[in-house]
């Protein structure tokens, strides 16, 4: 029996993803990689201002607010006291969702 390792497809690697735009979309590699760097640049710069940023037909990245809360330490089973922080959220749009598993 083959290990999940073994049998995994391996994701896009950053330079797999700018050469598919660029030949898809007629551009050199370096208009591709620089619009890419200028657009993650954007994303983390409007999360942090406002909380939200909308990608459209992909998702939503938010930032949330969790609560301090008491879980356990998985090696001894005591009881641990986890901070309240702030994390950052991606939520999955319909449209992405139904491209990627279908519509119901």
């Amino acid at each position: 029996m083959a290990s999940a390792k073994e049998t995994a497809p391996k994701a896009m690697t950053k330079s797999q993803i700018i050469a598919s735009l660029a030949e898809k979309n007629e551009l050199t590699k370096k208009q591709v990689a620089a619009f890419l760097e200028s657009f993650v640049e954007l994303a983390y710069k409007e999360t942090k201002k406002n909380k939200k940023f909308a990608i459209p037909g992909l998702g939503i990245l938010k930032l949330i607010k969790r609560k301090a809360r008491i879980g356990r330490n998985p090696a001894t089973g005591e009881q641990i006291k986890i901070p309240a922080k702030t994390a950052v959220r991606m939520t999955v749009s319909k449209v992405a969702k139904d491209a990627i598993i279908g519509a119901k």
